[in-house]
Parts: structure tokens; sequence; C-alpha cells
């Protein structure tokens, strides 16, 4: 064996066992304690859907009973443009982490160079005793294979890569995060369409009355038992009611093109599909709300927070190995000539191979500013991740405090909707019997109409504080995993 071939060989066992005993300097990472309560404040028993410490439903979109809706989340995810966008940022992710660990991995290239060389009499050469005869312009011909690799002793790519590890997490966490923002829109959008539906047959329906009541008020004008008076606010009457259709016919046209925004589709593509039906769903008798120590794992945003101080606290650990050595293996060989037939001779190679030792000594205070910004971006991310935690909370409360009210509310309405009805019953029993006047019977048949269009917001707004609780508490994301790689 050749003297360089005996150095070569302990220039990589010397490597090896540098690597061998490499460390990772700066904190590892631990997962941060959620502050959280015991246990949720549950519904009383006065409403009619409670809520209870049960497991949250992945897929309460199901829970209403609806198969408009259900089908509607059924093609969500593999149809939105943006779960398809956060799709597209996670898979950036990964190939930062790629690109991140491609560092550490031995690199290999090759290269080839052609130069014509004229030296100066009256430069280098007169240091030295050119051979007789020998030339000053030459060409010079090389063909070089270069490999090179860093030991990373201690761990400044190791800790770069666990930083990009964990924002390829944090951009996952973002979409699923966005995978519950997206389905709880949509149930918000159809749950509005159902009851503007609703109150335009409504509204329809009253106007229909308010044009019996002024047939009536001109008859009784022709029989001279009317007055003008009356007729007059009558037809305002009339005209008040039908100028509130347009708006609401508008709000049912946005809604309907909402919705197939969101499965991206041209405007009024699904108007079909979705005008077919006027059902409005009532609400399930019972919702699972989970315990408080869960929250942490299933919400989106807090796991997202986590990961993102997880990706900080790696980069505080790769600025703090800055501080310290580098040690890179590097070689080269090839053939080299200044005539082009004998580059290709065995005569004519040329190799190098070589560790280098990059110690930082002063760089005039790069490195601790560095330092201090990746400290200072961690502490950051650690208050982060206790304010999401600490909305997290808050939101859940408020979700549940405001869907135990807008019950109440909902009921008190229902009763108020009861008595109206009864009324109407009774003056039309009193007109047939000829104690009542027409009219009478009429203002009671609006008055009925207009407690129940108040029922139908009342109901919508139950709904949506449902789909409210039911985000804050982080669940129905997971409906995007199953369609996975399937965007629009």
């Amino acid at each position: 064996m050749t003297m360089f071939g005996r150095k070569t060989r302990r220039l990589y066992l010397l490597c090896a066992a540098t690597t061998l005993g490499a460390c990772t300097v700066g904190r590892d990472f631990k997962e941060p304690h959620a502050n959280l309560p015991s246990r949720w404040n549950e519904s009383p028993h006065s409403v009619a859907s409670t809520t209870y410490g049960g497991a949250v439903d992945a897929t309460w979109w199901n829970s209403f009973h609806d198969a408009e809706l259900t089908s509607l989340v059924s093609r969500l995810a593999a149809q939105n443009f943006d779960l398809a966008m956060a799709e597209q940022r996670v898979e950036e992710g990964r190939q930062e982490r790629n690109a991140a660990a491609s560092q550490g991995l031995p690199q290999l290239g090759t290269s080839a160079s052609y130069s014509r060389t004229m030296m100066s009499p009256q430069g280098f050469l007169q240091l030295v005793q050119p051979r007789p005869g020998a030339p000053t312009e030459y060409d010079l011909f090389s063909n070089s294979i270069m490999a090179s690799w860093e030991a990373d002793l201690f761990g400044r790519i190791r800790r770069r890569v666990e930083a990009a590890r964990a924002n390829t997490a944090a951009a996952e966490e973002a979409r699923h995060a966005i995978a519950l923002e997206t389905v709880s829109d949509l149930a918000l959008n159809y749950f509005s369409l159902r009851a503007v539906q609703n109150k335009i047959e409504i509204t329809k329906r009253n106007v229909a009355i308010a044009e019996r009541n002024t047939r009536l008020v001109r008859n009784q004008i022709m029989f001279g038992t009317g007055n003008n008076l009356d007729l007059a606010e009558s037809l305002e009457l009339e005209t008040s009611m039908r100028s509130t259709l347009p708006a609401m016919e508008s709000l049912r046209s946005h809604l309907l093109n909402a919705i197939t925004l969101l499965l991206a589709q041209s405007p009024h593509s699904l108007d079909g599909e979705l005008l077919a039906s006027t059902n409005q769903p009532d609400l399930p008798p019972s919702v699972p709300t989970g315990l408080p120590s869960e929250l942490a794992r299933r919400r989106p945003d807090i796991r997202e927070a986590e990961a993102k101080l997880h990706a900080a606290t790696a980069q505080t650990g790769a600025a703090v190995a800055a501080f310290y050595p580098d040690i890179s293996l590097s070689g080269n060989f090839g053939t080299q000539s200044i005539q082009f037939p004998k580059m290709f001779n065995l005569s004519s190679r040329a190799g190098a191979v070589g560790p280098s030792l990059d110690i930082p000594i002063f760089k005039g205070g790069q490195l601790r500013a560095e330092l201090h910004l990746r400290k200072a971006e961690q502490k950051e991310a650690a208050i982060a991740y206790q304010k999401v935690v600490l909305k997290a909370w808050n939101e859940v409360d408020d979700a549940m405090v405001s869907y135990r009210n807008v019950q109440k509310t909902h009921d008190e309405i229902k009763n108020t909707v009861t008595e109206a009805k009864r009324e109407l019953d009774v003056a039309q029993q009193r007109y047939s019997d000829g104690t009542e006047n027409y009219l009478n019977v009429i203002a009671s048949e609006r008055e009925y109409l207009d407690e129940s269009s108040r029922l139908v917001s009342s109901k919508a707004e139950s709904e949506a504080m449902l789909v409210q609780l039911y985000k804050s508490l982080g669940g129905g994301w997971e409906y995007a995993e199953e369609n996975k790689g399937k965007g629009a």
C-alpha cells in the first residue's frame, strides 16, 4: 500500500471516530404544559340540546341528519382550493426539510476545465529557473471528481433538520386548521341558506295576507264602511313587506355562491341541488365536548403553536452550535496535463484529500447577535403558545355559554309562536261564529307568521352556535385526512 493510501485510511478512521463522538449542543425541546381546567361547565338539563364529557364527534355534521349537508362535506376536501394550497405548503415544508437534511450527507461532483496560460517573464518566472526550452505559454487540461462531507460534530445541521421537520409539522397543523375553518364555513352558510329560504316563504305569505287585507279595505270603502286612511295604512304595510324580499333573495344568492366557491364550483352551478329542499335541520339532543386535557392535542392552532415553538428551540440550538468548530473532509481525484492526449494516461493522475477545521474566533458579533435573535424568537413562540391555549379555553367557554343561552331564547320564541297560533285559531273560530272581524283574523295571522320568522332565525342562530362550539373544541378537521392528496 502506498504512503498516500495509508494516510488516507488513517484520515478516514480519524473522522469516523470524531463523528461517533459528536454531540448536539443546545437545549432539547420538551412539550409545553397546557394550563387548562379539569372539566368544562356542562349545560343544564333545562335546554333541549345538552353537553356532556364524551369524545368529541369528528363528523359532527352527521348529527344533524341532513343528507345534503353530509354530501357537501364529502366533496369538500377533494375540491376546496384553500385545502389544496395548504397541502402544497406542507409539501414545500417537506422539501425544505429534505434540503436541510442533505447538508449532512456526503457531497459528490465532477468538473472538467481547459485554460490557455501565458506567463510573464517579468513575473513569477524571475524567482525560478525554468527548464531550458520550456514554453511560457501553454495549455492546461484537467478532469476531476470532488467529494466533501461535513462531520457536524456539534449538531448544527441536525438542529436545522429538526427545525425544518417542526416547521413541516406546523404547516400540517395549519392545514388542519384550514380544514376545520372550511367545514365550519360550509355548515354555517348551509344553515343560513335554509333559514333565508324559510324566511322568504314566510314573507311571501305575509305579503299575500297584506294583499288580502288591502282588498278587504277597498271593499269596505266601496260599501261605505271603510276609509282612505285605513287603505293608506294597508298599502304601506303591503309595500313594506314586499320591499324586504329583494334583500333576502340577494342573501340567498350570495349564500348559494359562497357554498359553490367552497366546493370550487362556478356560481349557481349547485342551485338546483341546494334549492331542492328547504328543510331546516334540528339540533342533536346531546353534544359531546370531550375533556379539557384533550383540547391541546385536538385543536390544530395549539398544535401548530407547539410545532413553531419546537422549531424556534431547534433554531436556537443551531445558533449555539455555530460557536463550535466544524470539521469537513474533502478530496478530489482526476487527471491533469498540458497535452490533451496525455490527460487520460495513468501517469497524469492527480489528487488531494484532507480535513479542514473551521474555528470561529471573531466575526464582529454576528454569532452572538444571531443567538440572541433565536432566543428572542423562542421566547416569543413560547408566549404565543400560552396565548393560543388561553384563547382556546376562552372560545370553548364562550361557545358553551352562548349555546345554552341561544337555546333558551329559542324556547321562549317557540312559546310565543305557540301562543300566536292559539290566538290565530281563536280569531278564526270567532270569525266563523260571526263575532270577529276578518281584519282581526288577518292581524293574528300576520303576528303568527312574524313570530314564525323569528323562530326560523333563532333556530339558525342555535345551529351556528353549535358549529362554533364544535369549531372551538377542534373537532372536524379529520375529514381532510381521508381525502389527502386529492386537491382540486
